[in-house]
């Protein structure tokens, strides 16, 4: 195959293709007398599999993964593959966690407020096991902004607060960006759960799934380049 027949069957340009090459992803094509570059099989099912694990684990991983098909042993390859799939099983576990965390600690009461209930930075990130430039850091970005005392500017977390905190430990543990999670978070202290919060946790199980689905497609890609180059 020529480099432009490579890349129609695989869906990527031919610059993509030569790329590939040069990054070991495709095994070194060989050369006509002219100097073309001529593929076969084994380089058409190489872009196949970079493609559906590039889906599912990134690709700087798929790089990683295909390269090491061509010259790693096997056992190498599939103890790659089962840390992709043993990620993603962690994040649907954390992603279920979240889910139960956030709608749990959201809808818990808080009545009766006192002064003395109110946590200092340190009490806080004590309590949820961070770092307390952790909070600093969800103060300067909106997240949960606590009250400060005016004569010195100390910060202090209220109930209200310290949930909100809470929940922002889950989501954030669950991989949720700061970006999503500014979005979500002014509707929670009402203690409801939004149609945006919900609508993000449904595309995160989404996105969890398409991975997992693309990891499975790459299974079947990856198993026909390992037979090709076994008879190389």
């Amino acid at each position: 195959m020529r480099t432009v027949d490579v890349a129609r069957r695989s869906g990527y340009s031919v610059q993509q293709i030569r790329n590939l090459e040069r990054d070991r992803v495709l095994p070194t094509a060989l050369r006509t007398a002219a100097g073309y570059r001529r593929y076969g099989e084994i380089h058409l099912r190489s872009a196949l599999a970079y493609r559906a694990l590039a889906a599912g684990v990134g690709p700087v991983e798929a790089k990683r993964i295909v390269c090491a098909v061509h010259d790693r042993p096997i056992s190498e390859v599939l103890a790659l593959l089962d840390a992709a799939h043993a990620r993603l099983d962690r994040e649907r576990a954390d992603l279920a966690l979240a889910e139960r965390a956030a709608e749990a600690i959201s809808a818990e009461p808080i009545e009766d407020v006192r002064a003395s209930d109110s946590m200092s930075v340190s009490e806080l990130a004590a309590a949820l096991g961070v770092r307390p430039s952790t909070l600093r850091h969800w103060d300067a970005e909106g997240l949960v902004v606590p009250d400060r005392i005016a004569a010195q500017g100390i910060r202090r977390y209220s109930p209200v607060q310290v949930r909100d905190a809470r929940i922002v430990h889950q989501l954030r543990g669950a991989g949720y960006r700061i970006d999503t999670l500014r979005t979500l978070m002014p509707d929670l202290p009402r203690g409801n759960r939004s149609e945006d919060l919900t609508a993000a946790l449904a595309a995160r199980d989404a996105s969890i799934t398409a991975r997992s689905r693309a990891l499975l497609d790459a299974a079947a890609a990856l198993g026909a380049v390992i037979a090709l180059e076994a008879n190389r």
